[in-house]
């Protein structure tokens, strides 16, 4: 069984690589020592990325990475070098955690009612100039973004009202949103 050693430039990664190889040729001592490795990288990597959202357990995240590697260990190309693929499935784990655990901020309620308008705001364009506006799109566009934008109707009703795919309405729908952007920018409703 090799080594873990980083006599190699001070870089781990030819020791880690050979561990790997090995690890997915069946050795599971292999496997384990390298799993023993690289987690003290991991557990520094966490601990400085939950330094800044500061409500998660370093060593879950730990073990989240450490089993996302097991999982996706024969992504791994093994004429690649392991350091970078390594470190693309610790980041990414790290961002669904932050994700899931998120920066919530609390603010206090007290004097809100102070800063907060008594009146809802207008909206910044009518129902009439949105119908206005709808109405220069043509065919299915116009009918596809009138039923879904303004008259509140799903994407499935839509399609089986029109007799149109999901997907079908979807890409219409799209393409119709993306040419009223453009007539609005050329000139809004007129």
């Amino acid at each position: 069984m090799p080594a873990a050693n980083t006599s190699d430039s001070g870089s781990p990664e030819k020791a880690w690589a050979e561990l790997m190889r090995a690890g997915l040729a069946g050795d599971a001592a292999a496997y384990r020592q390298l799993l023993e490795a690289i987690a003290p990288r991991l557990r520094k990597f966490a601990a400085n990325g939950l330094s800044r959202i500061g409500n998660a357990d370093v060593e879950d995240v730990v073990q989240e990475i450490l089993l996302a590697i097991h999982l996706k260990r024969q992504t791994w190309m093994q004429d690649q070098p392991f350091l970078p693929w390594l470190n693309a499935i610790a980041r990414h784990k790290m961002i669904d955690v932050m994700r899931r655990k998120g920066r919530r901020g609390e603010i206090p309620i007290e004097g809100l009612i102070d800063v907060l308008p008594d009146m809802p705001p207008e909206p910044e364009s009518s129902q009439s100039e949105l119908t206005k506006l709808v109405s220069r799109l043509d065919g299915k566009q116009q009918t596809v973004v009138s039923s879904i934008s303004l008259d509140g109707q799903s994407i499935k009703d839509t399609a089986a009202k029109l007799g149109m795919s999901e997907g079908a309405v979807r890409v219409a729908f799209h393409r119709g949103l993306k040419k009223l952007a453009e007539l609005y920018r050329e000139g809004g409703t007129a």
